[in-house]
């Protein structure tokens, strides 16, 4: 009996794909989430482009409550909060995805270096994240930004800190794992170096699990960012952010102004449940023997 060989094996582009539609079509809030995602995500790229008014323009139009000519309401210099609110998007996201990537990087390479090598280099860095877990991480990231200055850059350089030992940690245990794998012995065998078992064989395969870190710690750099922003350590006045808005509009809940603070607390609650079921989603999309 021949094979037919009309019937090809899908391509890995083709099976992902499959997989996603699955998963979506399956799950209705992961696909919620990722229409969250995705509207976050214009919103940064075109927001400045797209909102009604300037974020820094002032008006005599003091506190008033949304309306058809300000969605969401003004705050107390008369600057319209839905353009702020669509404009802070940028800066937050901006903030989350630069710090959640440099503290992939340098936990995915100390991690795989530590796991691979052992030793005194596992001993060495495992101290290092040992040291940094110690510390309540909020308030490592205060003293961080406290003592370099709170610059977007700064901000971005703390919250990135606060997150490497979880790369850190993660790579180590999968490299630990994966050690005396079949295919890491007749990478071994067929004369490739260590540094090339490690980078050609080890880490493209601990990749797809470190994946779904990567949502959830978008999640908590946005609320790290927002939370030093409402204390007063985040990125500086008038830029619109997310925290210092939802700061500056506690100052009126007393007094009635609820939208000054409750648009920018909406949008801040939106963008991390979204990526926190997106990091469900993706789970399940690197991992299809986990579904029925």
């Amino acid at each position: 009996m021949t094979r037919d060989l009309s019937q090809k094996r899908p391509s890995g582009l083709r099976r992902v794909a499959g997989n996603l539609a699955f998963i979506l079509k399956q799950s209705p809030l992961t696909l919620f989430a990722a229409l969250i995602f995705a509207g976050l995500v214009f919103v940064a790229i075109f927001g400045p482009w797209v909102v009604p008014y300037g974020p820094l323009e002032s008006s005599a139009n003091t506190l008033q409550p949304p309306g058809l000519q300000h969605l969401f309401g003004t705050d107390h210099l008369g600057r319209d909060i839905f353009s702020r609110t669509l404009v802070a998007a940028r800066i937050d996201l901006g903030i989350a995805v630069a710090a959640v990537a440099m503290s992939f990087a340098g936990g995915l390479i100390l991690g795989a270096i530590a796991g691979y090598w052992g030793g005194w280099t596992d001993r060495i860095l495992g101290r290092l994240s040992d040291t940094i877990m110690a510390f309540p991480l909020f308030v490592l990231a205060m003293g961080v930004v406290a003592a370099l200055g709170n610059s977007i850059w700064n901000i971005i350089l703390a919250t990135a800190i606060i997150n490497l030992p979880f790369y850190m940690r993660f790579a180590r245990s999968e490299v630990n794992a994966r050690l005396g794998a079949g295919y890491v012995e007749a990478a071994r065998l067929t004369g490739n170096s260590r540094m090339q078992v490690l980078c050609l064989h080890i880490i493209p395969n601990i990749l797809p699990p470190m994946m779904v870190q990567i949502s959830l710690n978008l999640g908590w750099a946005i609320l790290n960012a927002a939370g030093l922003s409402f204390i007063g350590l985040g990125v500086r006045p008038p830029t619109p952010e997310w925290g210092i808005m939802v700061s500056e509009g506690a100052q009126y809940i007393i007094s009635g102004e609820w939208w000054l603070f409750f648009f920018p607390g909406l949008a801040l609650v939106l963008a991390v449940f979204s990526f926190n079921l997106l990091g469900d989603g993706l789970r399940d999309l690197l991992d299809p023997k986990g579904r029925e």
